[in-house]
């Protein structure tokens, strides 16, 4: 979805020797700042195709019903195991680090805080990652290079309607239900583990759901956006499958912590 670089008149080598030196940084800097405003344009063009896929509900609504399921109901299972180990651990963990004299009620707070605020939004974000969205940017590249994507719009369908905005959709109402039953298991597996707990403010709750709906437009988003973008074949696939895992967790954590800066300046 993105073209070369804009080349210079001359090379470098052409330029006498004393000079070469800074021509190449000063060369290197401007086509990395032309590179990060040429992909924040194309992403801008996405967002607004998304936008404009809106408009079309008797395409991606059907479709819409369909990834639901294969994004949320299909990893519940694996939801609820990664939710009840980590609730352990963080039990566990907590009355191991705590010295003498000091109450153990905090294994119930240090675990409702970890798991409701922090580790339940962002694992559940994590795991489906891995689970969904490198096989979404496979299947949307898959579909790319073997021209499926251009035989949609031959048959006048809006190939963002009908493959992106159902997967953002699914991915942003799913995954906040999935931390639901995240923060349940791992709150039971933490009290189970150390037998005391407190109470859950309904704030803790909205805060991690707000992260979770972010998170899952971010999976859903980047790994469409990848996906559309493939070239080369099965091996662009590969690398374009690679690219969404590795970006989507670095998305995922730098969006954590935004999210935990805002939420701590507002007092939340």
């Amino acid at each position: 979805m993105s073209g070369p670089l804009p080349q210079f008149g001359r090379e470098t080598q052409q330029f006498p020797v004393v000079q070469r030196a800074s021509i190449r940084f000063f060369r290197r800097v401007t086509r990395w700042w032309v590179g990060l405003f040429r992909d924040v344009g194309v992403r801008s063009y996405f967002v607004r195709d998304i936008a404009r896929a809106l408009g079309d509900p008797a395409t991606y609504i059907p479709e819409t019903i369909r990834q639901m399921k294969n994004i949320g109901v299909d990893s519940i299972p694996i939801t609820l195991v990664v939710a009840a180990f980590i609730g352990g651990v963080i039990a566990l963990q907590t009355r191991y680090q705590l010295f003498p004299g000091v109450e153990l009620s905090i294994i119930g707070l240090a675990s409702r805080l970890m798991v409701v605020l922090e580790l339940g939004p962002l694992l559940t974000g994590l795991v489906l990652t891995g689970r969904v969205g490198g096989r979404m940017t496979a299947e949307i590249g898959t579909m790319r290079v073997t021209e499926q994507i251009d035989a949609l719009e031959t048959l006048a369908y809006d190939p963002v309607a009908f493959l992106i905005v159902p997967r953002v959709l699914a991915a942003t109402f799913m995954l906040p239900t999935l931390v639901i039953l995240a923060d349940a298991t791992g709150l039971v597996s933490a009290y189970t583990v150390s037998v005391r707990i407190t109470d859950v403010t309904p704030q803790d709750f909205i805060t991690g759901l707000v992260k979770a709906g972010v998170f899952g437009a971010l999976i859903s988003g980047l790994a469409c956006h990848l996906g559309l973008g493939v070239t080369g074949g099965a091996q662009g696939v590969g690398t374009a499958t690679t690219r969404t895992v590795v970006y989507t967790i670095v998305a995922l954590i730098t969006v954590d912590l935004l999210f935990t800066a805002v939420f701590y300046y507002l007092g939340f």
